[in-house]
C-alpha cells in the first residue's frame, strides 16, 4: 500500500473520545501498524455487496429486534453520503399523499464506501440505522436499544472509526 499523505482526520473521528485514546490510536497510525492490527481483528469483508443482500441483513435485524417498529421500504448504498459529513448511513422517511392520507416510507441509506468492510462493521452501522426507527436522537435510550441489538456495539463503533483513521492515512484494506 502506498501512504497517503498524513490527515489531521483522526482528532474528527474520534473527537468524543479522550485525549490519551487519540494519542494512542495516532501512534498506531504513525508506526503504520493500524493495518496489520485491523486485519487481525477483522480478517474478511463481508459478501453483501447488492441491495438485496444488505435490504435482508437489515431486515432479519429488524425482525429479530425491532418487530413492532415500523416498516422499512428500502436498504441500499448510496455513493452521495460522504463521511466527511460525519454521516455513516442515513435514516430517512419519505412522505407521500396517497388519496387523502399522508404515508410515510422509512429508508436507510448506507455509504458505498462500506461496501468492502467486515459483517461486524456494517452490522455496526446497520444497527445504527435501525435505532433511529425509535429513537431520533443519539440519546441513553438511543445507545442502549444499539447495546441491545448488538452487544459489542461500542468497541465496534471506535474499531470503525480506527478504520476510517487509517483508510485516510493508508488506503482501504478490504478489496
Amino acid at each position: 500500500m502506498s501512504q497517503k499523505s498524513p490527515c489531521n482526520g483522526i482528532r474528527s473521528y474520534l473527537n468524543g473520545y479522550s485525549a490519551q485514546v487519540q494519542k494512542q490510536v495516532q501512534d498506531l497510525l504513525a508506526s503504520g501498524l493500524s493495518g496489520d492490527w485491523l486485519l487481525k481483528k477483522y480478517p474478511n469483508a463481508h459478501n453483501l455487496n447488492g441491495t438485496r443482500g444488505l435490504y435482508e441483513f437489515a431486515m432479519d435485524l429488524k425482525s429479530e429486534f425491532m418487530r413492532s417498529s415500523p416498516p422499512i421500504s428500502k436498504v441500499i448504498y448510496d455513493d452521495k453520503i460522504h463521511i466527511i459529513n460525519n454521516a455513516l448511513g442515513l435514516h430517512t422517511y419519505v412522505s407521500r399523499k396517497q388519496g387523502s392520507k399522508l404515508k410515510a416510507k422509512n429508508e436507510i441509506r448506507i455509504s458505498s464506501l462500506f461496501r468492502k468492510i467486515p459483517e461486524p462493521l456494517l452490522k455496526m452501522i446497520v444497527v445504527h440505522e435501525l435505532a433511529h426507527l425509535r429513537e431520533k436522537d443519539h440519546n441513553k435510550a438511543f445507545y442502549k436499544l444499539c447495546s441491545y441489538m448488538e452487544p459489542d456495539y461500542h468497541q465496534l463503533e471506535f474499531d470503525l472509526r480506527v478504520y476510517l483513521s487509517h483508510r485516510d492515512q493508508y488506503g482501504d484494506l478490504w478489496y
